[in-house]
């Protein structure tokens, strides 16, 4: 590989909840390495995507939403994961929905100003909107909130203009030998990927509000030559939040299994035993040293 004109830097990709962060990380990849639904506040992790090019190597850093409540331990985590992101990237692109503005996009634009850094702004979802032409006042309205190196109309789903956005951001890298090696993709593990994978399922199967209030643990993970074992504990607050995710004769429960497992074996490209068991844990969405226990470090 030539290095005397590679480029290899790290780009966090950063904006309010639900705007189509990790989507947007995963058709760049071409493939899926983060978690997606349609609630807010999904990604809760700082996760790598790492691609790597004959001319570059782009470190792309997947942030949860930048969000203005602070009510909870888990809500000032959140936001202090997204913005310790920012530290040590060379370029942010910032991404918004087309048509829309909200409080919590002004209030990303305000953390944004205290930066020096280059920030590319990518309007999202403009395979949403029937009229193109109303994308021209809102793009010239949000161009003028400040300098940036350059707007991209995207849809993140349908892969409209990726490449060149990817482009843009190649350009902008320092000159720099690759920082991993071409083969790997995240700086993420195998058992934080299956805890993700049936997060997932139980995000997109449960109604609004379960979703904040629920994570999972991997209790046990052996793999042997033909069949890896698995166990893991889904906690929630309440018993009443258990006999949900249980479902009526276990229904819930058991479709979540059945999801995840068939996603965790393609994976791990072998057969999977999956045991799920729900236990309570009384507050710890609002408990700095319970979060920590189950994984939500700062670290």
């Amino acid at each position: 590989m030539e290095t005397d004109n590679y480029r290899c830097g790290y780009v966090a990709i950063v904006g309010r909840p639900n705007v189509g962060k990790s989507t947007l990380l995963n058709h760049l990849l071409a493939q899926k390495i983060s978690i997606t639904s349609r609630k807010p506040q999904t990604t809760r992790h700082r996760l790598l995507g790492i691609k790597t090019e004959e001319n570059a190597q782009i470190v792309y850093v997947d942030t949860p939403g930048i969000h203005q409540d602070k009510h909870t331990a888990m809500n000032r985590y959140l936001n202090r994961t997204a913005l310790g992101s920012l530290d040590g990237v060379d370029l942010i692109v910032w991404l918004v929905e087309a048509l829309v503005w909200t409080e919590e996009d002004a209030h990303v634009l305000n953390i944004l100003e205290s930066t020096t850094l280059p920030v590319i702004l990518g309007v999202n979802k403009v395979d949403k909107v029937a009229n193109k032409e109303s994308l021209l006042p809102y793009l010239e309205e949000i161009t003028q909130k400040r300098d940036f190196l350059e707007v991209f109309p995207l849809s993140a789903l349908r892969g409209v203009n990726l490449t060149e956005l990817e482009e843009k951001i190649i350009v902008q890298l320092p000159l720099s030998p690759p920082l991993f090696p071409a083969d790997q993709v995240t700086d993420r593990s195998e058992r934080f990927f299956v805890a993700e994978m049936i997060r997932e399922k139980l995000v997109r199967r449960l109604g609004a509000e379960l979703p904040y209030r629920l994570s999972v643990q991997i209790e046990h993970f052996a793999e042997e030559e033909k069949l890896t074992h698995i166990s893991a504990i889904i906690w929630v607050e309440r018993e009443g939040q258990k006999a949900i995710v249980i479902g009526k004769q276990g229904h819930v429960l058991k479709k979540v299994g059945e999801e995840a497992r068939k996603d965790i074996e393609v994976m791990l490209a072998q057969k999977v035993f999956l045991q799920l068991w729900v236990k309570v844990k009384q507050g710890w969405h609002d408990d700095d040293r319970a979060l920590r226990q189950l994984g939500y470090s700062d670290d």
